[in-house]
């Protein structure tokens, strides 16, 4: 069933055809599954009611542990599914995670994949690795709070074990301490990102060594120190992130294996 046709507000891919409805245009909604489409593409649309299980549909935004499995690892389907791709076909490109993808196919993926819940589409069609890479990104961009934060681990535990100890031995202790503190969901998923950026980084290919990646996902991974940063706060804070985020990745392979390898079979995407 539909809603009687709507103007737009803000401009979103059609669900058919993937073109931009522009602001302003007259579109189409699905009333269960909040598909969108131009008036013309419905009849491109055989059944434009797909509802999805409650118990497996996603939030558009949330906690990671919204997102997250049952059982351990507890580390979402869509970052093991995007990380295994560039995985498999990535680690040859030059520039991963530094290079943007399109930024409508990363949108339209994210939102594909959102709505997929559990039982993901396969992103071997999708032909831009980079765009994989932007999904990725862009999902843990989205996140309500930043991968290092949780309730049990304030903002600040994370820069101030990364920055703030001179001696590396005693800061490798206090940062081993502070993911260990991590809530379950982040600090399994933060386990398998590190392992993963490790191996990107030891690819000569996509010259993207630590330096480059903590650039990358510092912002991402850590956060601000505050809720609303001010273009001030921002300029203080993206070295101590990027900090951070080069002192996990100093952290052993074994360290972070010890959180995803207990039921390491459940890391094979659907």
């Amino acid at each position: 069933d539909t809603v009687p046709p709507l103007q737009v507000i803000r401009p979103e891919p059609c669900g058919v055809c993937g073109s931009r409805i522009r602001f302003g245009k007259t579109a189409i909604k699905c009333c269960q599954c909040q598909l969108l489409l131009h008036t013309k593409c419905r009849e491109q649309c055989p059944s434009l009611c797909t509802p999805r299980p409650h118990h497996h549909a996603w939030p558009r935004e949330g906690v990671l542990a919204d997102f997250a499995p049952s059982t351990p690892p507890l580390v979402p389907t869509l970052v093991v599914q995007c990380v295994t791709e560039v995985e498999k076909r990535g680690l040859t490109e030059t520039g991963l995670y530094r290079v943007p993808g399109t930024e409508q196919l990363v949108r339209e993926w994210k939102r594909k994949l959102l709505r997929a819940g559990g039982a993901l589409p396969a992103l071997s069609s999708v032909t831009d690795i980079h765009v994989v890479c932007g999904v990725l990104k862009d999902f843990l961009r989205g996140l309500k709070e930043p991968l290092g934060e949780g309730a049990a681990s304030p903002l600040t535990l994370l820069p101030g074990a990364a920055t703030d100890i001179p001696d590396d031995a005693a800061s490798d202790t206090a940062l081993r301490h502070v993911v260990s503190k991590l809530p379950p969901a982040n600090r399994d998923t933060l386990a398998f990102l590190m392992l993963h950026l490790l191996r990107v980084s030891h690819s000569p290919d996509c010259k993207m060594d630590v330096l480059n990646l903590s650039r990358v996902f510092g912002p991402t991974l850590v956060g601000y120190s505050s809720a609303n940063p001010t273009p001030l706060a921002i300029m203080e804070d993206t070295p101590r992130q990027c900090k951070v985020v080069a002192r996990l990745l100093s952290l052993p392979p074994s360290f972070w294996r010890g959180f995803v390898e207990t039921e390491q079979e459940n890391l094979v995407p659907v």
